[in-house]
Parts: structure tokens; sequence; C-alpha cells
């Protein structure tokens, strides 16, 4: 995906989540994340996005820590929430390609980084926001989705703080039924991850496979969707080893 199109789902994503929340109110339980009511979840999204703006905007090269989260609640809140958006959304607009700040994963750049960041932060987020309705999480564009699946295989869980690890060599394979993408991820004791992305049929025998749209892949993986919302065949048991280990932090 271009940096234009990261923006773009940033955009839409970010309203959706405004709009999901303020329909399910402040006090609504968010059901992907538990302990969490809306507000929280406006919150931290706020700090995110505004934290992320700063690099952006005023070029940090070095780690530079959050602003912490706004003590507002309600319409304030929600109203703070759209202008840290919007915000973010028209400093990645407006930054150059030469854009020279701190990032934490791989990137063509730092600009391609922030924007392609931001666009699954809040993707992710959005549907939290939308698990506070009664209608769930809605539909995740394939082209974003296998963007985001290819950023949480490769890019978090390549880094040394993967907590995604197995007794002896296995592996676990993506397969999305739409965009036609497949990911071989190679576990071990010892090493993070190591992920290999395709677009042709898998011959590496695997023991667990993951299946379905590249939408649901993205949330069921994010663990966003239950582990029956895709196809699993094969090792149970390193399937739920995935979900209970592969939660991920900036750091």
């Amino acid at each position: 995906m271009k940096v234009a199109e990261h923006i773009t789902a940033l955009e839409t994503a970010g309203r959706a989540l405004a709009e999901a929340a303020a329909e399910a109110g402040p006090d609504a339980e968010v059901p992907t994340c538990p302990g969490w009511r809306v507000r929280d979840l406006l919150r931290h999204t706020t700090m995110v996005h505004r934290w992320a703006t700063a690099f952006v905007v005023e070029g940090h090269t070095t780690y530079h820590p959050d602003g912490g989260e706004p003590a507002l609640d309600g319409d304030e809140l929600l109203a703070c929430y759209r202008e840290g958006h919007a915000g973010l959304v028209a400093a990645l607009r407006a930054a150059p390609e030469t854009l020279e700040c701190w990032t934490f994963l791989p990137a063509p750049s730092p600009l391609a980084f922030w924007a392609r960041r931001q666009a699954h932060e809040t993707i992710v987020h959005r549907a939290d926001a939308e698990s506070a309705l009664a209608t769930g999480p809605g539909p995740v564009d394939p082209v974003s989705a296998a963007d985001g699946i290819d950023e949480l295989l490769r890019g978090f869980h390549g880094r040394e703080s993967s907590r995604v690890r197995t007794p002896g060599p296995r592996i676990l394979r993506v397969r999305a039924t739409d965009t036609g993408d497949v990911w071989t991820v190679r576990l071990s004791a010892t090493e993070p991850p190591r992920t290999e992305r395709g677009t042709t049929q898998a011959t590496t025998a695997a023991d667990v496979e993951f299946s379905g749209t590249a939408g649901r892949l993205y949330l069921a993986l994010w663990n966003r969707l239950p582990a029956d919302a895709v196809t699993l065949t094969g090792d149970d048991e390193l399937a739920r080893l995935w979900r209970e280990n592969s939660a991920v932090t900036w750091n």
C-alpha cells in the first residue's frame, strides 16, 4: 500500500471509530478489550494519535514519551478524540517524503512507517469501538487487512520481544482466501517467529493453518474475533499458544 492509501484508511477508520463510540456511549463495555469501557478506548486512542502526531510534526529522532491520556469524558472526550485524529491525518498529509523521525519497525521511510502504523492502530480500535455495539466489528478492507497481517507477522513478531515461542521447530500458516496471500511462520524456542509471505500455493507442510478472508484473519490474529471466526486446520494447541502469547506492544 502507498502512503496516501494508508492515510485514507486511517481517516476512514478514525471517523468510523468516533461514530461507533458516539452510538455506544462512554459507559458501554468493550468486549474485545476486557475491562475497558468506551471512554477508556477513546482516551487511549486519543493519546496514541497525539503521540504519533508529535513525531511527524516535531521530528523527534529519538523516543519521545506520550502526553498521557486526557482526563475528559462524554462529549468533551469525543470532541478531543476527533480533533486529535483529524490533526494526525492532516500532519501525515502535509509531511514531506524526506521526513526524519523515530520509528520502531522497519519501513521504507519514517513517513511510510507512521502512516501504516496509525492506519492499523485505528482500524483495530475501530473494531473495538464497534464491538460495543450489537452488530459487532464491521468488515475490514481486504487490501488493508493483508497489509496489516504482514505488519503483525513480519513486523511486530519479527522482533526479539515477540513472546511466541515453541518448544521445538513448528510452522504456522496463514492463508487469505480472497487476496491469495499466504504467510508461512517458522516458530522455535530460541528465536522470534520468521515469516515469509507469498502469493502462490505453499508447499512446506504446516503444523497448523488459519484460513479465511483477509479481513477476518486480520481481526482474529489481533484477537478481535474468536478463533472460530476463521478456519483452523491442524494443531489446536499451537493455535491456542498463538492466541495466548501474541499480544504486542510498540516496544
